[in-house]
This record gives C-alpha cells, structure tokens and sequence, in this order.
C-alpha cells in the first residue's frame, strides 16, 4: 500500500474527549477533512472542486495520531463516498494528541435545501438517500 504519504500527519475528528482511538475508527491525512467529521454530520458533500459542505452540528474537537501509522495498521474505507483514499479505517488502537476545537465555516453549512437538492439527486441515481 502506498497510497498514501508516511510522512504525513494523521487526523481524526470528533466531538468527544479522546486519548486512543479504537480499531475501526476512521482516519485522514486530510487535516480539513476530519475536522467536518468532528462536528458529526449525516451528509458531507464534496464538490467537483473539492470544496467540502455538511450538516454537522455538534462542537468539534481534532486530534493527530500520535504514534507511526504503518501499513498494516490503516486500510481503505471500503464503503466510503468520499473521493478514494480520503478515508481510511484503523486496524488497532491507536494513540492520539489533542489539536484542539474546531469552528464550524458557516459557509460549509448545508441548507435545509441543499440537503434536498443532494437527496433529489441521490434518489435519481437509485440510491438511497
């Protein structure tokens, strides 16, 4: 697996006080990324430009992983919806540092008619929105 830069910090987000992440849990090397995830939103939608939109409400906190990541500690998300290998999920626990809190960009909120649009275009193509 080298999809993905050894010398690159790790990044989870969460609205919880955290100092080990459990296996299984998702990570990033895509600081902006977990920091969405911190507020815990249901819908993330990412643009054809990558610009990133959610309905996460809650306080976000961001973390880094503190200890190496080695290969067999990370994979693929393999049910993500994300561009390939912006998410990855953890094999074992892993130690982390806390960054600190993370504002929401009101810019990055999804409207109540944006979340519509994105469920409209997801029931077109089949899916379950």
């Amino acid at each position: 697996m080298d999809d993905w830069d050894n010398n690159q910090p790790w990044y989870h987000g969460s609205p919880c006080e955290l100092k080990v992440l459990r296996a299984g849990s998702t990570i990033t090397q895509i600081r902006h990324l977990a920091e969405v995830f911190s507020h815990k939103p249901e819908i993330v939608s990412i643009s054809d430009d990558g610009t990133i939109q959610h309905n996460g409400v809650l306080p976000g906190v961001l973390y880094v992983v503190d200890e190496p990541v080695k290969a067999e500690d990370v994979y693929p998300h393999p049910r993500t919806t994300m561009p390939d290998r912006w998410e990855w999920l953890t094999e074992r626990e892993l130690r982390l540092r806390l960054i600190g809190p993370v504002e929401r960009i009101s810019g990055e909120v999804l409207t109540p008619e944006d979340i519509e649009k994105l469920r409209e275009r997801a029931r077109a193509r089949g899916l379950k929105p």
